[in-house]
């Protein structure tokens, strides 16, 4: 394993903050070899890939709360058409 300096771009600033990266040799030989081919710096290539690392575990993360809270109202629903079929039943 090998420790690799990395830059992360914060919002539209041009600040970067540095942070030690452990890479497994094989993830790293295979970035270097798509790196050269794309012609991109290191950097960038992992700020792009964090970013759409990110991007897609926040879709998951609403996802997974979209589906609880789409649940929840499953059966919240339920019951009030529970309750407006006995009031349905109740009357004449």
């Amino acid at each position: 394993m090998r420790i690799y300096y990395l830059y992360i771009l914060l919002h539209k600033d041009i600040k970067m903050k540095t942070l030690s990266l452990k890479l497994d040799d094989n993830i790293f030989e295979d970035t270097e070899k798509v790196v050269s081919e794309l012609k991109l710096a290191r950097n960038r290539y992992i700020n792009e890939a964090l970013n759409l690392y990110n991007q897609y575990n926040k879709k998951r993360v609403l996802r997974k709360k979209l589906a609880k809270e789409s649940q929840l109202v499953a059966q919240s629903s339920a019951e009030v058409l529970a309750e407006f079929e006995k009031l349905a039943d109740e009357t004449p």
